[in-house]
């Protein structure tokens, strides 16, 4: 007898949620440096360079966690790896509380940014290998559901640790408790990844086919399906190269690690994390002068970021890929545009425009959200060969976190060397040439299994044809 749809369902989301909730501690760490900046820089009498510096802090050691997370993936199993990033997220956050200083909050958000990079490798790399192929999009797309729900979660914490929380007889502007509450839900993904499988895929790839099986079993996988899945991953597995070795002596290969390199710059350059990590300051640009009034600026920022996600859930397996990001695309480059524009004019004389500009700047999130936020993830954990995969999701995750920590790192200076509209108007300008990428290079994969487009891959065919 087949297992009923629902029950298989439900064990299948109950593995992708707890998996996804390595993106609900990213999103806790974008939503909470984001409101705790502006009590950090009054509390150690710091720069905005400084303030730059603790921002990309967790970039840059987010780049690290990703170049050792390929070897940890491979050599140990996705599901250690994210135990392992679980455990360095709530050592990292109780640090970056207790830190007595600018410098030593620097150095605590460098190790926690080991767990980022561990995590935004391993999740989304987990969650395509053990998701049915029909809603694979679906499932990762969980991660970046589970990062807009961190940073709404976090902004709500923020606004109540900055504003109304009474610790030790000060009310507000608490960022200590900001940067350590992560510590909690960091041990929750630690006790629940205890009892998730590993991925079947990676069992095979290490010769234990026997547990492999038993976990497609365990998902409650119909046993036409599983040896369907056991064919296509055997076959994929008679190539015995590894990754370095395909990256010397495989030109294809190489193709799909720059695709996916820049696939991860174009998310970044969309410019959506200077909006995360600055909202604040956003707000406060746009003539919202009060703490609680720009507070409450991140939460609706936080709420249009996580309810959008759902656009992406949604049609990401019935729309394609690419049709939804040309649409966010536009969204994007035209609302960008519009905030450039409008933060160039008098905003003191005309107030109303600053509410226009926040109601552009939503209409950007929605843009985001609903199409490069989780497909660029879905994109990269598709396009590369089995035996090359850790390396290949290696480096374009890794071109992420460069990327976000330049970013990050450089947005307070051009605002002060370009002006504030500026700075939006050359983000704005950017999405027409992301739209030019994606129409030349990056293929459709909605609904076509890995093994498939590794073989299209390697046997040559132009970039955008591999998802045939």
């Amino acid at each position: 007898m087949k297992p009923s749809n629902s029950k298989l369902n439900a064990i299948v989301y109950f593995i992708g949620f707890t998996a996804a909730l390595a993106g609900l501690l990213f999103g806790l760490d974008i939503g909470v440096i984001s409101g705790a900046n502006e009590f950090i820089q009054k509390e150690f009498q710091i720069s905005d360079h400084i303030i730059e510096l603790i921002v990309s802090a967790t970039l840059w050691g987010a780049v690290f966690g990703v170049l050792i997370s390929g070897t940890l993936s491979n050599q140990f199993g996705r599901k250690k790896a994210m135990l392992i990033s679980a455990f360095i997220f709530a050592g990292g956050s109780v640090a970056c509380a207790m830190s007595a200083s600018a410098d030593q909050l620097i150095g605590a958000r460098f190790f926690l940014g080991i767990a980022v990079g561990l995590a935004s490798f391993t999740a989304p790399l987990y969650l395509s290998e053990i998701s049915p192929q029909n809603i694979r999009g679906m499932m990762v797309s969980m991660y970046q559901l589970m990062i807009t729900i961190g940073i709404l979660v976090a902004f709500l914490s923020d606004m109540y640790f900055g504003t109304t929380a009474s610790i030790g007889g000060q009310v507000g502007g608490h960022w200590r408790a900001m940067v350590g509450v992560i510590a909690v839900p960091a041990v929750l993904m630690f006790l629940g990844m205890l009892v998730l499988p590993e991925s079947p895929r990676w069992l095979f790839l290490k010769g234990f086919q026997e547990r492999g099986v038993d976990v497609f079993r365990k998902m409650l996988l119909p046993e036409d399906d599983i040896a369907r899945e056991v064919i296509e991953i055997q076959t994929n597995l008679q190539q015995k190269q590894n990754g370095f070795q395909m990256l010397f002596h495989n030109s294809h290969f190489r193709r799909a690690i720059m695709l996916g390199m820049m696939l991860q710059l174009v998310q970044q350059l969309t410019g959506i994390n200077v909006v995360m990590y600055y909202a604040p300051r956003i707000f406060k640009i746009a003539g919202f002068a009060s703490t609680s009034g720009q507070m409450w600026g991140t939460v609706i920022v936080g709420v249009t970021n996580m309810l959008s996600t759902f656009i992406a859930i949604a049609f990401v397996d019935k729309l394609g890929r690419k049709p939804m990001m040309y649409a966010g695309f536009v969204v994007m480059g035209l609302s960008m545009l519009t905030v450039g524009y409008l933060f160039n004019m008098d905003l003191e004389q005309s107030p109303v425009l600053g509410y226009y500009a926040i109601i552009a700047l939503l209409l950007f999130i929605i843009g985001f959200a609903m199409s490069a936020g989780p497909i660029i993830w879905i994109i990269c954990s598709e396009i590369f060969p089995l035996a090359g995969r850790d390396l290949g999701v290696s480096f374009s995750t890794a071109a992420n976190w460069i990327s976000n920590a330049i970013v990050g790192g450089t947005f307070l200076t051009m605002l002060a060397k370009l002006g504030n509209g500026n700075t939006f108007l050359l983000y704005g300008g950017l999405q027409i040439l992301f739209i030019v990428f994606f129409h030349f290079f990056v293929p459709e994969t909605k609904g076509v299994s890995l093994e498939k487009i590794e073989s299209n891959l390697l046997s040559g065919l132009p970039l955008r044809k591999i998802g045939r």
